[in-house]
């Protein structure tokens, strides 16, 4: 089988991004961080079997390193001088823009988005995919269904990037719609 990705490419993402999440855990849990960006890499790499014409290490790259400028003290100018400039605007236009209030954020980070290759519209695909589990349990009701409704808006606006993402965020959609009606810390 032909790949359209490599693992020395994947390693010294993930390796980079070890270090940069370093400590880190993933909200409302005690997991390291890098686990959510394992998942995030699964889905694209699952995915770029379906895409073999996208370029899968630029894909791979912006999935492990989605959120190193957001979440740590990473900058725009490190990524691409360690991965290039396509990888660190990917990853740039995948950072929301903390400037913004906070209701105008998705919207923009949506926008610069579409601006970019398909491969980077997968990983904002697979990102939600992967952070669409049991919300934590200090969520309140309102901020499940608000959540909810983001990965509408980012399906409606990604989906043609993958058909296999797409439909993994869709049946994810549908069955975080549960977490809306069960009892939970509303206050």
């Amino acid at each position: 089988m032909i790949q359209n990705w490599s693992q020395e490419t994947y390693i010294k993402a993930y390796k980079f991004a070890a270090q940069a999440h370093q400590g880190q855990k993933i909200p409302g849990s005690e997991i390291p961080y890098i686990m959510h960006l394992s998942f995030v890499s699964m889905e694209v790499i699952a995915a770029l079997n379906e895409n073999k014409e996208y370029d899968g290490n630029l894909a791979i790259q912006c999935a492990i390193l989605h959120d190193t400028i957001e979440d740590t003290n990473i900058t725009y100018e490190q990524i691409k001088t360690e991965f290039g400039a396509a990888v660190a605007n990917g990853v740039l236009a995948l950072t929301k823009d903390k400037s913004l209030d906070k209701h105008l954020q998705m919207a923009d980070s949506l926008q610069r988005i579409q601006q970019q290759p398909q491969e980077i519209w997968m990983v904002k695909l697979a990102d939600r995919i992967s952070n669409l589990q049991p919300p934590p349990y200090y969520w309140t009701r309102e901020k499940i269904t608000k959540y909810r409704e983001e990965a509408i808006q980012i399906h409606d606006a990604l989906k043609d990037a993958s058909n296999f993402l797409a439909s993994r965020l869709a049946n994810k959609i549908e069955n975080y719609q549960s977490f809306t009606t069960h009892p939970t810390n509303d206050k």
